[in-house]
């Protein structure tokens, strides 16, 4: 089971849902003219995926920090940084996995690019132990990969033209995925829009963008002018995390609001006279008044990486005790989610990790409180592939497998088990095809190299009876199995 993020409904009432796993690897981009709803979009995607995904938020305009009253995101204000903070900052973000907003609110253009390339390049440059996901969303994507040269210098240009190339062509083995929105594909540059493979495509009027989208979305060229009579928050989809063909979809709701002018009418004060109007604007002043600035004086320059270093989440509610009914009750869910989770098909062959995700979607659908951690799942999983009985796993004799089972890596423990299980009901001893779903694989090869690198390791004797088959006993325990073919 995937996770799957409604991002609104069709004019049908049905809803449109993202797959969020399917996005990481294969990233979105979002067109839409100014006032089309594109930021709502990406406020509304990075509210609904907060709790599954650490998210990074590249904010020219200010309009995302809002996102930390709600979902905890640390805002780091690039005018009070320098490039090397960002660098050093963007890596600590990756090893602590804290989802931050990259403000670059009155910051200059040329600036914008410098700090916006470092704090990418920081999270593309960080160690491979730090490699987990993250959803990277640059809104006006226009600024910082541009199709042509504007008012910034070449040198800040291709800094930034790089970073969002790195991020789109090259980011996903390193757990990056981009999420970039642009008022215009004529204005983004070509090598970072082609390495979307999901698209939003909201209103737009000029001619040449209605015929690019509707080539990216697979419409027809008659098709084309739809586009101009999308209304604000409405869509048209495409893609392997959305769907197979182009729907049209409204935007959901969101929680947070944006800092920028909504389209709301706010009438101009009441004056009593043209001549209090006169005196208001024109009448000149006895002393030369300072122009008023633009905004309140910036706080002084905070440290982000001690900011970062003190970050903790919220700490875990102690769960309640609970009585031994409801203990019982409790493993007997857990025990029927994972023989659901095995039971479809493929499910053999997935890693630990995605199988655990749908097993504590299937706990959270049962109201069940404090799931088990990934380590007990483990435990559970390589129980199940073996074949093991809820009350023979609580015997002494089963536990002293078990015990034997931790000293080898995660991946060969299910075969051990399997073997284990075997050797301690005297049954025959399980063929390579066998041996190789409990290993997660479907190559017979790799099921033999395992046995041979377990019977290297100490941890099993294997033997061949002639015209009956292989034989496998437990080293330390004294079990073996009966003589089963291999093939």
């Amino acid at each position: 089971m995937t996770i799957g993020i409604e991002m609104g409904r069709t004019q049908a009432g049905a809803p449109v849902t993202l797959d969020l796993e399917e996005l990481l690897s294969t990233r979105l981009l979002v067109q839409g003219n100014s006032g089309s709803g594109k930021s709502h979009l990406l406020r509304r995607l990075m509210e609904q995926s907060a709790p599954w995904v650490q998210q990074v938020v590249v904010d020219p305009e200010g309009d995302f920090v809002t996102l930390a009253d709600r979902h905890g995101h640390l805002v780091i204000d690039a005018a009070a940084h320098s490039e090397a903070m960002l660098v050093r900052a963007a890596d600590r973000v990756r090893r602590h996995r804290v989802s931050v907003v990259l403000n670059l609110e009155g910051v200059e253009v040329e600036a914008q690019l410098r700090c916006a390339a470092a704090f990418l390049n920081g999270l593309f440059d960080a160690d491979r132990d730090a490699w987990t996901p993250v959803m990277v969303v640059v809104d006006e994507a226009q600024l910082f990969a541009p199709a042509m040269g504007g008012d910034a210098s070449d040198e800040a240009r291709r800094a930034s033209l790089g970073a969002m190339t790195n991020l789109m062509c090259r980011g996903r083995k390193r757990g990056l995925a981009g999420v970039i929105a642009t008022q215009r594909l004529a204005k983004l540059a070509k090598n970072v829009a082609a390495e979307a493979s999901n698209f939003m495509m909201g209103r737009t009027f000029l001619d040449i963008d209605m015929a690019r989208a509707a080539d990216l979305l697979g419409m027809e060229r008659r098709q084309a002018e739809s586009f101009r009579d999308l209304g604000r928050g409405h869509f048209v989809a495409l893609g392997p995390a959305l769907s197979r063909r182009p729907i049209a979809l409204h935007v959901g709701t969101v929680e947070t609001a944006t800092r920028s002018a909504g389209p709301a009418l706010v009438p101009p004060p009441s004056l009593p006279s043209a001549e209090e109007a006169r005196e208001l604007i024109l009448a000149a002043p006895e002393e030369p008044a300072a122009p008023p600035p633009r905004r309140a004086p910036r706080p002084p320059p905070s440290d982000i990486l001690a900011e970062l270093s003190r970050f903790s989440p919220a700490a875990p509610v102690p769960p309640r005790a609970r009585t031994a009914e409801e203990e019982a009750g409790r493993r007997r869910i857990c025990e029927e989610s994972l023989r659901q989770v095995l039971d479809g098909e493929g499910e053999a062959f997935r890693p630990a990790s995605l199988l655990y995700q749908d097993f504590l979607v299937r706990l959270r659908i049962r109201e069940v409180e404090d799931p088990p951690g990934l380590p007990e799942f483990r435990r559970m999983l390589a129980d199940a592939r073996a074949g093991i009985a809820p009350e023979v796993a609580e015997g002494e004799e089963w536990q002293a497998a078990v015990s034997r089972a931790e000293a080898l890596p995660e991946d060969a423990r299910g075969v051990f088990l399997l073997l284990a299980r075997a050797a301690l009901d005297g049954l025959p001893c399980p063929d390579d095809a066998s041996i190789a779903r409990a290993y997660g694989t479907h190559s017979v090869g790799r099921a033999r190299r395992l046995l041979a690198w377990l019977e290297e390791r100490n941890a099993l004797v294997l033997r061949e009876v002639r015209g009956q088959g292989r034989v496998a006993a437990v080293v330390g325990l004294g079990w073996e199995t009966a003589p089963g073919p291999a093939a």
